[in-house]
């Protein structure tokens, strides 16, 4: 008895849908998700996590496989370790095309500081698509006690290293305002003051557990009053938890 071989239907065309064009600091289409990956340096903060430069490698490789738009793989100025990771990575990783033709972004973490910032340059640089990420603590126990320094100090600040980081050759560059929903109309005024640089301005909180800290409706809906989603990149991450929002 002759068996019959199931085919797939010509009316099932295989789906895929094109990546938006890449632009700095900008995504052209407001519909679609564009995945930034912490995986080898917030990840690796985990106990038991740490990883060596080749181990990273190797899982960038696969992130990409898997789609990832940005890697960000690791804070360079924290060790000479972590810079090579990225350097390699940015070498090879960030210079490799997909079969769709992407390249990823791949970014380098430093605080708000010229040493962070100029060291993370030296390692993402050699990427097609490099990109900073710069961040600062904003909320007023932070300012306070971690900082030492007054509102009007930290937006100085974030204004002066985001112009440094412009001035060595960078023109991808994302901002990032630690602890910001402790304290949001600060953030406001924080966002404000840098719209003009066109930043890719992200609102973290990789600090708190969720299991006592969560946004609350009204945090949230006063953050996404005042952000222009369609030019501003807004991410709430909450890397102790097994949850982000």
């Amino acid at each position: 008895m002759a068996t019959k071989t199931s085919t797939p239907s010509s009316q099932s065309p295989k789906l895929s849908r094109l990546r938006p064009q890449y632009i700095p600091n900008h995504i052209p289409d407001s519909s679609y998700v564009c995945i930034l990956d912490t995986t080898l340096r917030d990840g690796e903060q985990s106990p038991g996590a740490t990883m060596t430069a080749k181990e990273k490698l190797d899982i960038a490789r696969q992130l990409v496989k898997l789609g990832v738009h940005i890697l960000q793989p690791g804070f360079p100025s924290a060790s000479n370790s972590d810079f090579m990771a990225v350097k390699m990575i940015a070498q090879e990783v960030g210079n490799a095309v997909g079969d769709d033709g992407y390249v990823p972004v791949i970014a380098g973490f430093c605080r708000c500081v010229e040493k962070d910032i100029s060291t993370a340059w030296e390692a993402v640089k050699y990427a097609k698509r490099p990109r900073l990420c710069t961040s600062i603590a904003t909320s007023p126990i932070h300012m306070e006690h971690k900082l030492r320094k007054s509102k009007d100090q930290v937006i100085q600040i974030a204004r002066d290293m985001v112009e440094f980081a412009r001035s060595l050759g960078c023109n991808d560059i994302q901002f990032g305002a630690e602890d910001a929903t402790r304290f949001v109309l600060f953030w406001r005024e924080l966002q404000e003051e840098l719209r003009r640089l066109y930043l890719a301005f992200e609102q973290q909180d990789s600090i708190f557990s969720s299991f006592w800290f969560r946004p609350s409706l009204y945090t949230l809906s006063v953050l996404l009053d005042c952000l222009e989603l369609s030019k501003i990149v807004l991410s709430l991450s909450d890397s102790l938890s097994d949850k982000s929002s």
